[in-house]
């Protein structure tokens, strides 16, 4: 950890985050209530897809509320381009309720291969405790709405 915040890289306090010791006992203004901007969340789930023999990557979305996303609602967030093709609803393989939205894992290990050759190609090397991180990379390009940890930077 010394070497991680030695290298700069460790950001300050982050101004929109409300610290509940700072809170404690005090009442928030309704300023300070409205300037908090509500998003969509969702829960990620990553499974091993045995047929294509890569990850597969679930989504179930919630409003700005906190209640679950109708299945259109969920499409907004998809790039139109993979819409109802790429992205689709299915049943979780081991979460019983309504059906997720998926990314469809064929082509999955294709991009990959490609997307590691060209680090490679590069001259970088690569390790594997890095594909899940470039796979998470690679899937924001298919929902561009969904924002990951910043903390790894991948240069490609």
């Amino acid at each position: 950890m010394d070497a991680f915040v030695e290298s700069g890289l460790l950001e300050d306090d982050d101004s929109v985050t409300i610290y509940p010791e700072h809170t404690k006992g005090k009442k928030l203004s309704s300023s300070s209530v409205d300037d908090i901007l509500k998003t969509r969340t969702y829960d990620l789930h990553i499974t091993y897809d045995k047929f294509y023999q890569t990850p597969r990557l679930w989504l179930y979305g919630y409003n700005e509320n906190q209640k679950p996303l109708n299945v259109e609602e969920m499409y907004e967030d998809v790039s139109q381009d993979y819409a109802k093709k790429t992205v689709t609803m299915e049943s979780h393989p081991h979460v019983p309720g309504p059906s997720m939205a998926s990314i469809h894992p064929c082509k999955h290990a294709d991009i990959m291969k490609k997307l590691i050759q060209m680090v490679t190609d590069g001259g970088k090397d690569i390790g594997v405790h890095m594909y899940l991180i470039i796979f998470l990379k690679f899937v924001q390009s298919v929902i561009p709405t969904i924002d990951y940890d910043y903390t790894q930077n991948i240069n490609l």
